[in-house]
């Protein structure tokens, strides 16, 4: 389970680190996707508990932006799909089941078989920020009936 006070700290510092201004938005965004079981659609960030009344749409979507572009959160998801968003993690790692049909996405439960593949390439190549995804691509039960 991550400690989602000093996660929110921590990567409100690495805000500050790249020249962001602290904002209560920008919390609250930390919190609800560290709270998160899975990533989250823009529509689902700004409709969320936290956000919906602090701050609107194409607030959350300037801030997803500039924290995508410093490196702290990726964009997931088909192309032709919604858009999920999720925190990059120091240390940490997930894989994703994505469907083909709706463009759902969930974490993978088990792990990761790249691993050592990865730390090879790293010491092989001398690479460094070395970091992999990994995605599966499916058809999910509620699409299958």
């Amino acid at each position: 389970m991550i400690d989602t006070i000093n996660a929110t700290k921590e990567f409100m510092q690495r805000c500050r680190e790249n020249g962001l201004r602290r904002t209560k938005a920008m919390e609250q965004l930390f919190l609800t996707l560290l709270e998160s079981p899975r990533p989250m659609t823009l529509n689902e960030l700004s409709q969320s508990a936290r956000l919906n009344e602090q701050c609107d749409k194409a607030t959350v979507f300037r801030l997803v932006q500039r924290l995508i572009s410093i490196g702290l959160m990726r964009r997931l998801g088909l192309h032709e799909r919604a858009a999920y968003f999720t925190l990059l993690m120091p240390n940490k790692h997930q894989d994703y089941l994505i469907c083909t049909d709706c463009g759902s996405i969930e974490q993978v439960e088990a792990p990761c078989p790249v691993h050592k593949l990865e730390d090879e390439l790293r010491e092989k190549t001398g690479f460094r920020n070395f970091y992999h995804e990994l995605f599966f691509f499916g058809t999910c039960p509620c699409c299958q009936v």
